[in-house]
């Protein structure tokens, strides 16, 4: 329970900080707006493309990890689509940032921490394994149905078209196509640009907590309750039921079966209000999403490592 506390009440005073801001008027609406831009437009994209340029691929790519950990992370995005448009009646476009919140489980922040504390450093490299894809992956599935979301009533080759525009006039996609081709022809920034975009790295997630602390003020839960508790059941719960179903039908050694779980296990980071932003669609849920399940994931990772142990 320590650990986790550890991990994350910082995120939470973070968040208070910004929260504060606004509501004593030292930071305007208008200042968090441009907060949020720096960090989707700049910051997070250094932040990916550092991470996947500097990730050994060939040596922790490993398969049925893979599948085990996104074929979970894909169904909990749909049931999280669907969900939103059959029980709540929202329209497609709100329901695929809904289901974005579903599908993007804070790997990084919270689940690298959590693992390490609870397994040991030498588990970290499955983690790795994921992590190294994830942000490529849930982007690149979340701007595609997102895409076909707003231009469903065309052709198929306009809505083929509009996502490749999207794809690549997005500033995360483009800083994460950069890492690869930067890992694969193992490229090396400049060492001075690169102490730039360390420095810049170094402000992306505290930067993007600060920003989302202050939208919170002014996207209030009232009336969202509903998906709110949703997205909870099934990044919380049905996420981590999936992956540990299929890891257990692929036989992954355990190190593979603990990173995968407990990843999966984690709630929504930031990269859900960082998706709604984006498109300006399901805001007021991201937010409140990231801070509610933050706080309940104290107690259901505490039950899935008991359930690991």
């Amino acid at each position: 329970m320590q650990a986790l506390l550890d991990v994350i009440v910082p995120v939470f005073v973070v968040m208070g900080f910004g929260y504060l801001a606004v509501w004593r008027g030292f930071f305007s609406n208008s200042d968090v707006e441009g907060l949020m831009k720096f960090t989707q437009n700049f910051a997070i994209p250094c932040l990916l493309f550092k991470a996947i340029a500097e990730t050994d691929l060939q040596n922790t790519f490993q398969a049925e990890l893979l599948a085990a950990f996104y074929s979970g992370a894909t169904i909990s995005f749909f049931a999280g689509i669907f969900g939103g448009r059959f029980l709540f009646a929202r329209d497609w476009e709100d329901c695929v940032a809904i289901g974005f919140c579903c599908l993007f489980s804070n790997s990084l922040m919270l689940g690298l921490a959590i693992t390490e504390r609870a397994y040991g450093p030498e588990v970290l490299a499955t983690n790795f394994v994921i992590v190294a894809l994830h942000a490529p992956f849930c982007y690149g599935l979340g701007i595609f149905a997102m895409e076909v979301a707003r231009n469903r009533n065309q052709r198929p080759s306009f809505i083929l078209k509009n996502v490749a525009l999207a794809m690549f006039r997005n500033a995360l996609v483009l800083g994460i196509l950069a890492g690869f081709v930067f890992n694969l022809c193992s490229l090396s920034l400049p060492n001075p640009i690169d102490d730039a975009v360390d420095m810049i790295v170094l402000v992306a997630l505290p930067t993007a907590l600060f920003g989302m602390g202050g939208v919170l003020y002014q996207y209030r839960p009232a009336g969202d309750i509903g998906p709110i508790i949703m997205v909870g059941i099934i990044s919380l719960l049905m996420h981590p039921i999936l992956v540990w179903t299929f890891g257990r039908a692929l036989a992954l050694d355990q190190n593979a079966f603990r990173s995968a779980v407990v990843t999966s296990a984690m709630a929504p980071g930031i990269n859900g209000f960082v998706f709604a932003s984006i498109y300006e669609r399901g805001r007021r849920v991201a937010a409140s999403v990231v801070l509610i399940c933050t706080a309940a994931s104290i107690f259901t990772v505490w039950g899935w490592l008991a359930l690991l142990a």
